[in-house]
């Protein structure tokens, strides 16, 4: 039978866009097959903040951040906790990614059109000692246009590769399953579903209208994680992580189900650290949704103060932006599944940012003039206010009594004690009366406004919870938020897909968060933060670029 194509890229999102147009580029022709309609191009990609993990860039050196491939390095490992045998390639592919970062992944997407907001986030900042969790530095490079501006690059790529007759989508085309001949994986099969008109995001139908089976010398799966699949975050869910929360709400839409990952498994794939995972503890219920529990992450600057449902205050180095996944490890031992955060409305109007590019449309819209009103305007960013107004798991009260009542009325308990919550914030207080103390997130908070960055547009200036001057006085419930799969496929460098036998799968493939962005898990436990999306750039083009040297 001749082949339909040289190779079949399972998933249209960022991974399999990259894949495809390395491999057009080469001269081979590609089809990208996707469960989704062609509204859904780009995948999660899109709905991101556009936050890309970046080592020693002018957007640093001008901001006076000193960085290095060595000091990142120590960052990354120090983060991922490599300690497994099935450790081997994704230590190996943290190298080889953190080598692309400090070298030329910025001007390989600058090339292509895409540029970066010049003020660098400070993400995950750890908290314990240089060689543990963290980021040393800022390194948290947000593209201009946020995840449009990363998408659309390759989706401009993918189109002039579609008019030369050298890309052809499949829109509409769910896989089922792995065709092998021989030993070598050659095609994919599965169902045609109905057309679907429903908007980016929305879950569509599943409804089949007839059956379709593709064949080419090689595939790439690059079809996501399991962040929309409760079912399976909880099967997955590590023990060191407590028991698996019984309320989630959901920060990647429906069709992130996992399916292909079962799929390649069963055709003899190797999937390994399924158990390591990262999900959010800043999330909270989309007062607007688009899909199923939509939930969106508070992106928090330094200076809320975090209880958990029992009122107690979580311990250093657990403040808001240090580590997510210490910080999700407490919050269930505490016997709940949600936690608070006390603020002013001086701290929300400079600390809050919402995650996603519609929650964001001054740097999705690249406007520079709404962009500028981040830091001239009296309250907060509008998204900001809108949940603040609308949220279903926000109070705001003048007074601290009030704002406790209201507390335990809205998870319909009195958990929360105001004399001990009282005390607490008092406590805090008292520290901000001078500028050295003993209380660490009040040092933290010292500590990050000493970076231009921060002080410009993510610190507060240190004042005192109860000083009215700054009110009204804010709680926000936090809900646990899924996100994203650490763990997957096993590949080498190059892509290629291990068996369960330890020997590499011909003809078969993995990118993006399928492959753990790498090898089955490049992360190890723990993300530095804007490593996802480069995740998927690094593992999608060095896929795409081995599978078409590799064919005829």
């Amino acid at each position: 039978m001749a082949y339909d194509a040289d190779v079949i890229v399972v998933g249209a999102g960022l991974a399999g866009l990259v894949a495809a147009t390395e491999i057009a580029d080469a001269g081979k022709r590609v089809i990208i097959v996707d469960q989704e309609g062609e509204q859904n191009l780009g995948g999660q990609a899109f709905w991101s903040f556009g936050g890309l993990f970046l080592v020693d860039t002018p957007e640093q050196r001008r901001l006076g951040i000193k960085d290095s491939y060595d000091l990142a390095l120590q960052d990354w490992h120090g983060a991922a906790g490599f300690d497994r045998a099935d450790d081997h390639w994704p230590r190996r592919w943290a190298d080889a990614y953190v080598a692309f970062a400090a070298g030329e992944k910025r001007g390989w997407l600058r090339a292509m059109g895409h540029r970066i907001f010049p003020v660098v986030g400070w993400a995950e900042r750890g908290g314990t000692d240089a060689m543990g969790h963290g980021n040393s530095v800022p390194r948290f490079h947000v593209s201009w246009g946020t995840g449009p501006g990363v998408v659309e690059p390759f989706e401009r790529r993918a189109r002039e590769a579609e008019a030369k007759g050298l890309l052809t989508f499949k829109f509409r085309h769910r896989a089922d399953a792995l065709t092998v001949t021989g030993g070598h994986i050659d095609g994919v099969s599965g169902a045609i579903l109905e057309p679907s008109s429903e908007p980016r995001g929305v879950s569509s139908s599943r409804d089949a209208a007839g059956a379709f089976a593709l064949r080419a010398q090689a595939v790439i799966v690059a079809s996501g994680g399991i962040g929309g699949n409760h079912d399976l975050v909880r099967q997955n869910w590590p023990k060191r992580l407590g028991t698996p929360p019984t309320r989630m709400v959901t920060g990647v839409p429906a069709h992130v189900d996992g399916r292909m990952l079962g799929i390649s498994e069963a055709a003899g794939a190797r999937l390994i650290n399924r158990d390591r995972m990262w999900h959010y503890v800043e999330g909270l219920q989309n007062w607007n949704p688009i899909w199923p529990g939509h939930g969106i992450r508070i992106l928090p600057g330094p200076s809320s103060m975090w209880f958990d449902a029992t009122g107690k205050r979580l311990p250093a180095p657990l403040y808001p932006g240090y580590d997510t996944l210490g910080q999700l490890q407490h919050i269930m031992a505490t016997g709940y599944d949600y936690s608070w955060f006390v603020l002013t409305q001086s701290i929300i109007k400079k600390e809050f940012a919402l995650s996603g590019s519609e929650q964001n449309p001054d740097l999705t819209s690249k406007s520079w003039r709404m962009t500028a009103r981040r830091a001239t305007n009296k309250g907060a960013p509008a998204p900001v206010e809108a949940f603040k107004t609308k949220g279903a798991d926000f109070i705001v009260r003048d007074r601290l009594d009030d704002l406790v009542d209201a507390m335990n009325a809205l998870v319909g308990s009195d958990l929360l004690r105001l004399d001990a919550i009282k005390a607490q914030i008092e406590a805090r207080d008292r520290e901000i009366d001078n500028p050295y103390v003993k209380d660490a997130q009040v040092m933290g908070i010292h500590n990050a406004r000493r970076y231009i960055g921060d002080r410009l547009i993510r610190t507060a200036r240190p004042h005192k919870i109860l000083d009215p001057a700054h009110g009204p006085l804010i709680a926000v419930r936090l809900n646990i938020l899924t996100r994203k799969t650490l763990g997957g496929l096993e590949t080498d460098l190059d892509g290629r897909v291990f068996g369960s036998t330890g020997e590499i799968m011909p003809g078969l493939y993995a990118a993006g968060e399928a492959a753990g962005f790498g090898g089955g898990g490049m992360h190890g436990y723990r993300s530095l933060e804007g490593t996802f999306l480069g995740g998927c750039l690094f593992s999608g083009r060095n896929a795409g670029r081995a599978a078409a040297n590799a064919v005829a």
